[in-house]
Parts: structure tokens; sequence; C-alpha cells
């Protein structure tokens, strides 16, 4: 078909999608007096525009930049801006129906909890959950990034009914109740990092948000500063048994930052050889082959969205050698842009 008639047919798809999510759950709540900060990269960095008074989560923005309110939001991009969105919401006891769609990639917290982690980005999808709230507020955030085309994002929850009682139950016995996990010791004189501007803070194997997910830590925690990206972003903490990675933006930290020893080990997605700390994100179903032609066997499958290490290149930068689920091979580059790093630091590999 032409190229008119493909973007008419993909456009009209997109608009049947959404339309089919919001005539399945017309009958939910999207909440009121929503607050958020945007931020014009995708990965929740960089200087925040804050908006008020947001009455629900419910936004299908197109292929164009984010509007609130019938107004554009300042500073942001049409493509590669992300938000997040915070409310306290007043729940009657009993089971709920949560309904997320989005496109690109969305998080879900519901009183610092992850009860939704689809933050790597795919097209459009839904995703329905359950969970049994309490009566009385409690508080909702929820972190949204658009990559490429299609920005949506649309948050809704349902009342299921009220949760049923069970008789009364013989009273247990004495219980030994478990000691609490203390935190790790500090050194005297070390550089420290206490979360301020997040309830739950995800650590990561290496300094960037699409390295894997290794623990968390919660607001008002103190913890040692072991390590430093070279551009001071992000720290290398040590916790409780393993380090591991936090961004600065979340951290307060008394002591010249930069203080810390810059940490070279950078691993995205448990993959060692990663070390150049530069990351790419396909936008396409890419084939991962063996040599950088497109006659090498094919040895692995990309993802829409997936990230990736890229630890080499060719000459004329067609190609990336990247590390994708702990397989390193090749991928053509014009389907994948680089979301973190520097490329200049990728060292040319020729072909053999």
């Amino acid at each position: 078909m032409s190229k008119r008639k493909g973007l008419l047919l993909g456009l009209v798809t997109v608009v049947l999608l959404f339309s089919g999510i919001l005539n399945l759950t017309q009958a939910q709540e999207f909440g009121t007096n929503w607050s958020a900060i945007f931020f014009p990269t995708n990965n929740l960095t960089g200087t925040g525009v804050g908006v008020a008074s947001i009455n629900g989560i419910n936004f299908n923005w197109g292929v164009g930049g984010p509007i609130i309110n019938g107004v554009p939001v300042p500073g942001m991009p049409v493509d590669n801006f992300s938000a997040r969105f915070t409310s306290t919401q007043n729940f009657q006891a009993g089971n709920y129906t949560f309904t997320v769609a989005s496109d690109d990639g969305v998080r879900v917290y519901i009183d610092g909890q992850v009860v939704l982690d689809k933050f790597f980005g795919r097209p459009l999808a839904s995703d329905t959950f359950t969970r049994t709230m309490t009566a009385g507020p409690h508080s909702l955030t929820v972190e949204y990034f658009e990559g490429i085309d299609q920005a949506i994002i649309q948050v809704q929850w349902a009342f299921g009914g009220s949760v049923a009682t069970a008789g009364p139950s013989p009273t247990a016995g004495p219980t030994n109740t478990p000691a609490p996990t203390g935190l790790p010791s500090i050194p005297s004189g070390s550089i420290t990092a206490t979360v301020i501007r997040a309830p739950v803070l995800n650590i990561r194997s290496g300094p960037s948000v699409f390295s894997d997910r290794v623990g968390s830590v919660l607001r008002g925690q103190t913890y040692q500063v072991i390590g430093r990206d070279s551009n001071a972003r992000w720290f290398l903490l040590q916790l409780s048994g393993y380090q591991g990675w936090a961004l600065g933006y979340y951290l307060y930290i008394p002591q010249n930052e930069f203080s810390a020893p810059v940490a070279s080990d950078f691993v995205l997605g448990g993959n060692p050889s990663a070390v150049t700390g530069v990351v790419a994100q396909s936008f396409a179903t890419v084939r991962l082959r063996a040599q950088p032609t497109i006659y090498a066997a094919q040895i692995g499958r990309i993802t829409w969205g997936g990230a990736m290490a890229v630890t080499g290149r060719t000459p004329a930068g067609d190609w990336y050698r990247v590390v994708w689920k702990g397989t390193e091979g090749w991928a053509v580059s014009a389907y994948l842009r680089i979301v973190e790093g520097d490329l200049n630091n990728v060292p040319i590999v020729n072909s053999p």
C-alpha cells in the first residue's frame, strides 16, 4: 500500500485500541487533584516543570507534546519526555481492579510500593491488576515516559466489592518477633547519601535507568557512597550485603559529591562486558547477528523498546556491537538510538 495509506491505517489502529480501552473501563475512576512534574528527557531527569490541578490521568497526545488542561507543558519535546504524577486518593475498604494503558513506559506505586513496572517501554498496551485497599487516603505515584511516535497514558480503577471478613479464630500463642534488619554501618569520615525525593528508590546494577533493578531503599535512609560516574549523576552505594547504583537527583549528599572515586565497573543487564557506559534503545524489532552483516547468522531478537549496552561499532557506524540479554552480537544502528553515554567512547571494531 502507499505510505499515506499505511500511515492512516496505523493512526486508525491506535485510535481503535485506545477507544477500546476507554469503552471497557468507562465505569472506572481516574481520581482527582493530581499534580505532575514533566521532564524533557525519557528517564525522569533534567529540569522539571510542575503542573497542578490535574483531574485524572487520561491522556492521548498522539505524536505531539504533552498538553494539560488545554495548555502545552512548556519546554517539553514531542518525543523523549517523561513525567511523574502524584496524588492522594480516598478509597473505601475493598478490592479494586486497576487498569493502566501506556505508550511507552509506565511504573505505578501505591503507598510507596511498586505495583506495576513496565518502564522498559513498549507499544500501546494495557495492564490490569487487583489490590485490596483499606479505608482512607492512599498515596499514588505514576511514572511515565514517552519514547517516539504515539504518547498515551491512562490510569483508572474500579471498586470490586467489600472484603469478606473471617470469623473469630483462636488466639495464637506468643511468638518471637524477628529483630528488624539494620542499615549497614558507615565508617567515620565517609561520603554519605540520604534518600529525600522518593518514597522508594530503585537501586540498579549500573549507572543507568536501563540497568537491572537489584533492590530498593526508602526515603530517609542513609548509606555510604563508595563511587560515582564521571558526571556525578549516579552514585554507587554500599547496602546490606551488596552494592548498587542510585540516581543522584533523589539523594542528599552533604559532602562534595565529586570527592567520591569514579567507579568504572559499568554493568547493564548483568553483563560485565558493558564497560563503555553507552546504552542504546531499539525502536523496532531488530535481529541480533553474529557479525556486522545481514548475511551473518541470527543469534538473537531484540524487542521493540529494548535497552542494551553498546561495546563496539563499525568504522562506518552502520552497525553497533551490543550486549542483549547476556549475548554479545551486532545490530543495525539505523534502528537504535543512543540514550545514555557518548558514542565517541565506543571503540571502532574492524570487520573480521
